[in-house]
């Protein structure tokens, strides 16, 4: 029988009180909309509640179906500070399992690949794709030892529109009510048929909600990336009121968002389903907490953020066309233009967001207001203040 997790995770970690008086202001729909406390971004307390809150409660993107594209296809990470492994089973579907092995603990899986059977390096406990464990040596002499109380703790996991998302949650809430309507705001993209064409992993010096913001507000473009992309966006749609662990905005663009102000001529084919003005714009959604993705005319690119720490983010970087735009006989030569174009912009945001993330860490770095260009930042401010302080709440 596969172990399921059947208890919370408690952090052991308060909100100080400011801080929970700063969160009430980002829910306060009445007063001016207020940016996350500093201490959100660089306090050790705040952040093991937040690995509690936001982490270890609901769903989490771990990025797109097809990294796992066949069978015993395997991811070892870190979410919300309990390693884990995602692997494609003998069914075709999903699973998820802790990455602790059922004798004493070690990590069962390291990195990515491959494989036919999970083992652990340090005595060689193994485990089928579906967490059951197989062989466990020398234990034929242990008293009461059955292999079938020993399988993999198993964490429910889903796939939806190419996307995945894990719980660590019992009963999770269902998928359907924690994406509301993104569905239906972004149906006009093959967004399930979209092909990963590059993923690659990086780390940045800031924390994992800094780097999320960044790529989800317009504010910035003209001051970090002046020569770079700034000309090639117009001013954003007003942000829609949806439902859902979502925000997103549309805006039109001159060219692709995809390609740098100065290499359009590079373009791919537009999505051929797209009409009237997607045909050239982007939307950017935001799926909280840690999925941020551009929906282009012509490409969709994203970021999966998960927190190192305070102080640091692992991030990839993942870039999908649709099938026919792979096959056109330019794509290898052209998609280069787009790879460029979004590694330029990291090389402009990072140095940006390293400094910010020391400003935060002064001691007299204080809670500010929003721009109209940041309204996916605060809806994810009302958001996250929300989860924190029902955490806090319910931890009396």
């Amino acid at each position: 029988m596969i172990s399921r997790m059947s208890r919370s995770i408690g952090s052991g970690a308060v909100l100080p009180v400011q801080v929970r008086d700063d969160l009430g202001r980002c829910v306060d729909l009445s007063s001016a909309i207020r940016t996350l406390p500093p201490a959100c971004y660089t306090d050790s307390d705040v952040f093991r509640v937040e690995e509690q809150s936001i982490f270890r409660s609901g769903w989490v993107g771990v990025g797109r179906s097809d990294r796992w594209a066949a069978i015993g296809d395997y991811s070892a990470m870190e979410l919300g500070g309990v390693p884990l492994v995602v692997i494609r089973g003998d069914d075709g579907g999903l699973r998820s399992y802790a990455n602790s092995c059922s004798h004493r603990s070690a990590q069962v899986m390291a990195g990515e690949g491959n494989c036919t059977r999970m083992r652990c390096r340090f005595h060689f406990w193994t485990y089928g794709l579906d967490g059951r464990l197989l062989a466990a040596p020398s234990m034929g002499r242990t008293d009461g030892f059955d292999k079938d109380e020993h399988s993999l703790t198993e964490f429910a996991i889903v796939e939806v529109a190419g996307f995945v998302f894990v719980s660590f949650d019992p009963d999770p809430p269902s998928i359907a009510d924690w994406l509301g309507d993104f569905s239906a705001i972004h149906e006009a993209w093959p967004v399930e048929d979209m092909v990963m064409a590059r993923r690659r992993e990086f780390s940045v010096g800031c924390n994992w909600k800094a780097f999320s913001e960044v790529f989800n507000e317009y504010y910035h473009l003209p001051y970090v990336h002046p020569t770079s992309i700034d000309h090639t966006y117009d001013e954003p749609d007003e942000p829609e009121s949806v439902s859902g662990a979502f925000a997103t905005h549309f805006g039109t663009t001159d060219g692709t968002g995809g390609l740098l102000d100065g290499t359009q001529e590079n373009v791919l084919p537009v999505i051929s389903q797209l009409e009237g003005r997607l045909r050239a714009g982007v939307r950017y959604s935001w799926m909280f907490p840690n999925m941020i993705v551009a929906f282009g005319s012509d490409a969709m690119w994203m970021y999966e953020v998960y927190p190192d720490g305070p102080d640091r983010c692992r991030c990839a970087q993942v870039v999908c066309f649709p099938q026919s735009t792979i096959d056109h006989p330019d794509f290898p030569e052209r998609v280069n233009s787009y790879y460029e174009r979004f590694d330029l912009a990291l090389e402009e945001d990072i140095p940006m967001l390293e400094e910010q993330h020391a400003g935060m860490r002064s001691p007299f770095a204080r809670q500010g207001m929003l721009s109209y260009l940041e309204p996916s930042v605060a809806s994810f401010a009302r958001w996250y203040a929300g989860r924190l302080l029902s955490q806090a709440a319910g931890c009396g």
